[in-house]
């Protein structure tokens, strides 16, 4: 362990919210780095068992009494100032740090790679550390849900890089410093943060720059045009990258000669065929970003091009959660914008589905009313559609009246061209309506940034 890795020893964390899949994963690291870690969380969860395991002091519920009077308490977005945990804190005068401040100091210890961007952040950074774990190299990583290949969100590991996701949801990727910066794609999404598609590219613009030994980017026009003052190598497909006027390499990656079937994907990547156990588009697109960056880090291609091939996804990304009485697959996805339900439901027509049934809870209000039309477009592509309420996460039902997941159902009923849309609010209707509608061959997805994978996971028990 370095110096500055042995001053975490003797700190002591008390994290509100420790359930979440950031502050999770914050807390096991700094565990691992030998500082006491206390937190808070609404309900009991397997996460929470996972921190005990680390030992982790961990609660159910949120009180005064949670917090020590010689902790340092962190908190996420999410957590607002009157949360009674944040509000003793204060009144006492001790330290408060947003996640991402301490996120910082993490990525600060070791050279870092961050990957950012709308949709995809959570696949490409774990794909980054199965990669790199399948060379050798042995990464610390701190990402949005569980690695597969690993069982956990986060480790420290022995090696010299840290692989973290860059949240743009609140600008909290502004607070990093990356060596290796990846940038997926870019979208409104965060309607509560952002003002406009040209407020979302200045900010990840600005964290472009900020990438100190190399800029990986997603091969579209829009895109490369948020690389600060630079010339970009076309493709990723030549040896080496063209520098920036700073000397960062910058490559524009793309996946080549893509070939889709019921098995996953394979394409070229720098004359090496690439074959990938998750299927769709999306995750050949993540992939080759994924190597581009194992490759600036050092990672011989081939051997990074190899481990992906047992690459297993990650949790909540196209999850396989088993299969109904009935014969129907389903699967969970995290999929929460209509670029990624869009393209969840096309990763599920090349599974050989006789159907493809999509079971959608809509996230956020803010995000319900301005992306509702574009939402009813995406789940028209499924050949049977249910629509849940809207997962209500920091935002009050009261400061949007009118919002409701009924927008978005009408919105896919227009676009469905007769076939079935049904607004079904509540998980014990939408449960009772899928279970006399699932047949074998049917590929369900439960879709959503909510709790939507419980009744995914209530499909696949027995009746």
């Amino acid at each position: 362990m370095t110096d500055r890795e042995q001053t975490w020893a003797g700190r002591r964390l008390h994290f509100v919210g420790i359930g979440g899949a950031g502050m999770s994963g914050l807390a096991l690291v700094g565990r691992a780095l030998g500082a006491e870690v206390s937190g808070s969380d609404r309900a009991e969860s397997p996460t929470l068992a996972r921190l005990r395991d680390a030992g982790c002091d961990v609660v159910v519920g949120h009180d005064a009494a949670n917090v020590s009077p010689d902790v340092e308490v962190v908190y996420s977005t999410a957590v607002p100032e009157e949360n009674p945990e944040r509000a003793v804190a204060r009144e006492r005068g001790q330290a408060e740090l947003h996640r991402a401040d301490l996120l910082a100091e993490i990525t600060a210890l070791r050279r870092c790679i961050a990957v950012s961007g709308t949709h995809g952040k959570t696949t490409t950074s774990s794909m980054v550390v199965h990669a790199l774990r399948g060379c050798g190299m042995d990464p610390g990583y701190l990402v949005g849900g569980d690695v597969r290949s690993t069982g956990s969100n986060a480790g420290w590991g022995a090696g010299e890089w840290v692989v973290v996701e860059a949240d743009e949801s609140d600008r909290s990727l502004l607070k990093l410093h990356p060596d290796v910066a990846v940038l997926t794609n870019a979208e409104l999404d965060h309607h509560s943060t952002y003002s406009s598609r040209l407020d979302v590219d200045e900010t990840f613009r600005r964290f472009l720059a900020r990438a100190r030994e190399g800029i990986v980017v997603w091969d579209r026009p829009e895109l490369t045009a948020l690389v600060p003052a630079t010339s970009v190598e076309p493709g990723g497909g030549a040896e080496g990258a063209l520098a920036t006027a700073s000397a960062v390499p910058v490559v524009a990656y793309d996946a080549a000669d893509l070939s889709l079937n019921a098995h996953g994907a394979r394409f070229d990547w720098r004359g090496i065929e690439v074959r990938l156990q998750v299927p769709g588009a999306h995750n050949a697109l993540n992939a080759t970003a994924a190597l581009e960056a194992a490759r600036l880090a050092g990672a011989d291609p081939a051997q990074a091009a190899a481990a992906l091939e047992d690459f297993q996804g990650a949790g909540r990304r196209f999850e396989l959660l088993g299969t109904t009485a009935t014969g129907a697959t389903v699967y969970d996805d995290y999929a929460h914008h209509p670029t990624e339900v869009a393209a969840t439901i096309a990763a599920a027509r090349t599974l050989d589905a006789k159907r493809v049934v999509a079971v959608f809870q809509p996230h956020l209000y803010s995000r319900t009313q301005a992306l509702a039309r574009d939402f009813g477009r995406a789940l028209a592509q499924a050949d049977l559609t249910v629509v849940l309420d809207v997962y209500k996460a920091r935002e009050r039902p009261e400061d949007f009246p009118g919002v409701d997941g009924k927008l978005i159902a009408d919105a896919a009923a227009d676009a469905a061209q007769g076939r079935t849309v049904a607004w079904l609010p509540a998980f014990d209707d939408a449960e009772r309506f899928l279970r006399a509608q699932l047949r074998t061959g049917d590929v369900c997805l439960a879709m959503g940034a909510g709790d939507v994978d419980q009744l995914g996971r209530r499909l696949v028990a027995a009746p």
